[in-house]
């Protein structure tokens, strides 16, 4: 049996099938956690669940769409059912849109897309865990926000920078609303981070990132999974029992240099 800071608690992610996801439902199983993985493909999130299993946690795997009321309010039950409550919820499932597209070109479908994935997901996600945790007698939620839900997009990101805007207030303004009933509600903001959505090894892309890199942080390089994983599960820990309604930057620092 593992011991940990997480020992007999319940974490669910969304999206946890890869790259942030994944290093977080890894880092709670560490912790000693119990995990649910709620994410659209089967196939990877099986493997987390396995890589979670082998390490000696508890994990399982509920197929879910965030934009889908019916599959999100299928995926708490699933996990109560499963383990008996639910402690922490790391709301990370989205969707990059389109890129490079000024906004006047983007098309009705692709906004709606977005903004059902990021900013809905979120919303439907929080409507059904927080009555979860309640039962439970609280617990910790956080919303996976972005360096663009805090500053403008520079890459014709509109759609996406406008829904992470929306993650910002939306985390906000819950934690206001349940902060007194012992629910605590924050958000990161992650920089450029190695994930599938940010991969430089993709042809052309190093440049590309580089540049970015260069414009959003200090640390000039891009950022580990594992290293806003940290954030996230320190948000959802005691250690941070007095931390609400914040919205943290994993970014590696503010670049303003002129060098």
């Amino acid at each position: 049996m593992q011991v940990g800071i997480f020992a007999g608690k319940v974490a669910l992610v969304t999206g946890g099938s890869s790259g942030l996801g994944e290093a977080t439902a890894l880092k709670f199983a560490q912790g000693g956690a119990k995990v649910v993985i709620a994410a659209r493909r089967a196939e990877q999130s099986a493997r987390v669940v396995e890589r979670i299993v082998a390490s000696g946690s508890e994990a399982l795997f509920v197929p879910t769409d965030v934009s889908s009321a019916a599959d999100v309010e299928r995926m708490v039950q699933a996990a109560v059912e499963k383990f008996g409550h639910l402690d922490y919820a790391v709301n990370n499932a989205g969707i990059a849109g389109p890129r490079f597209t000024p906004i006047a070109d983007v098309t009705e479908a692709q906004w709606d897309e977005v903004m059902g994935s990021n900013l809905k997901g979120v919303w439907l996600c929080m409507k059904y865990q927080i009555p979860a945790l309640l039962a439970n007698g609280g617990g910790a939620i956080v919303n996976i926000a972005s360096i663009y839900g805090l500053k403008p997009s520079d890459i014709g990101h509109g759609p996406y920078s406008a829904s992470k805007h929306g993650v910002v207030g939306l985390t906000r303004s819950a934690a206001a609303d349940y902060g007194q009933l012992s629910i605590r509600i924050n958000a990161v903001a992650p920089g450029f981070t190695r994930s599938e959505m940010v991969d430089p090894n993709r042809p052309g892309a190093a440049e590309r990132y580089q540049a970015l890199v260069e414009r959003h942080s200090s640390m000039k390089r891009l950022g580990q999974a594992e290293e806003t994983a940290n954030a996230i599960t320190w948000l959802c820990s005691d250690a941070a029992s007095y931390v609400n309604g914040i919205v943290l930057p994993v970014d590696g620092g503010s670049a303003t240099r002129m060098y």
